[in-house]
């Protein structure tokens, strides 16, 4: 029962951290005030502490292991990835077609590690 807990707790935290970044990649793309409020900036950081906090809670309690589970692999690869093209996307001083370009590659990422989530496969096609 406490592993389903946190596996929906898990779900809920990826759910909203892709909606905040998807809000904060709009709000990039279009120059918007609101990408400068306290609240945008701290609240991403506590969604994806309670995030990597239930992923490594799971990965303990089931053991399965990254690089044992080859799909728990790609999502760790592709997670850095995300992060690396999402701190470009974001970050201000870059140019704005950069930026924009980092986030649609951003988000590709995230639609793979979902993907991968979804069907515990590493090639989702084919």
């Amino acid at each position: 029962m406490e592993y389903l807990a946190v596996k929906h707790l898990h779900m809920s935290c990826a759910a909203l951290s892709i909606g905040l970044f998807l809000l904060r990649g709009v709000w990039m793309l279009n120059d918007a005030p609101q990408l400068a409020q306290r609240w945008v900036k701290i609240a991403p950081h506590l969604v994806d502490t309670v995030l990597l906090a239930s992923a490594l809670t799971m990965v303990v309690w089931s053991g399965q292991y990254p690089f044992v589970q080859p799909w728990l692999g790609a999502k760790v690869v592709a997670l850095v990835l995300y992060i690396m093209l999402g701190a470009v996307a974001l970050k201000p001083g870059r140019p704005k077609q950069v930026r924009a370009i980092a986030f649609g590659a951003a988000l590709l990422a995230v639609a793979y590690i979902v993907a991968v989530a979804l069907t515990r496969r590493v090639f989702i096609v084919g």
